[in-house]
């Protein structure tokens, strides 16, 4: 009672060891499937190659009673014609055994050659549904395969998805905040180097303004304008020839020294 009761437990335990490989690789439990019907159609086959044996001896006395009923009988003839009825009664006799026994053989032979083309057609049926299960089985693993492929790539989709609430949304989001404050400190850059550039020009301005009043006054006083504001060609216009060319000698021989 207590045994019955343990390898009742021991067999619960294996079923359900049995049950969660089933589930947990259904693909790795189709293909043992398949490998131990392949070893048992194998096994079937040897079977039937034995039994192809026996059909083959039973054909082969059918065939040797067959010699023989012919050969008894054309022996029986033989006697008969020679009016010898002792020696051919004892060779109708043998072949009256050797048709019953002919007869026995043919009907095994019969019996043994259907069951072994049964069993043929069976063991060549079971072969084809092997064919079928394993492209079915390699279908289902390519699908099962692809579907889990699916799957990842459904759930990385969902993962890379730039939403602020996931980890590749925020991110993200650093990553513009941080750009951003690159190209704040760009503009900054940017903008404090124009800071004086007003001034300088202004300076420039001023500098050129000045420049040209000190020509100015330089005109007026060696007579080339007049103290108001005498454009220099008027001024030109108002020299005679002779001045003219002296004022002219005169700017050369500045240059020159």
């Amino acid at each position: 009672m207590i045994l019955g009761k343990f390898f009742g437990a021991v067999a619960a335990q294996f079923n359900k060891l049995g049950n969660w490989l089933f589930n947990k690789d259904p693909i790795a439990q189709m293909q043992y499937e398949y490998d131990k019907a392949v070893e048992q159609l194998k096994e079937g086959r040897v079977g039937l190659e034995q039994y192809r044996g026996l059909v083959e001896r039973v054909l082969r006395q059918v065939k040797e009673n067959e010699a023989l009923v012919a050969k008894l009988t054309a022996q029986a003839k033989a006697y008969l014609k020679i009016g010898n009825r002792e020696t051919a009664a004892n060779f109708a006799l043998q072949l009256t055994r050797a048709k019953a026994q002919l007869a026995e053989n043919q009907q095994q032979l019969a019996m043994h050659e259907e069951a072994y083309q049964n069993n043929l057609k069976k063991i060549q049926h079971a072969n084809k549904k092997l064919v079928e299960l394993k492209d079915k089985i390699a279908k289902y693993d390519a699908d099962l395969k692809m579907s889990a492929a699916e799957a990842e790539i459904a759930k990385i989709s969902s993962t890379f998805n730039m939403d602020v609430t996931t980890n590749f949304g925020q991110l993200e989001d650093a990553i513009q905040r941080r750009i951003d404050a690159n190209r704040g400190k760009a503009r900054v850059a940017a903008d404090m180097s124009a800071q004086g550039i007003a001034d300088i020009k202004a300076e420039e301005q001023m500098e050129k303004s000045m420049a040209e009043d000190a020509l100015k006054d330089l005109e007026v006083d060696l007579g080339m304008r007049a103290p108001e504001t005498t454009p220099v060609q008027q001024a030109t216009k108002d020299l005679g020839p002779a001045e003219a060319e002296a004022a002219r000698k005169e700017l050369e021989n500045l240059e020159k020294a």
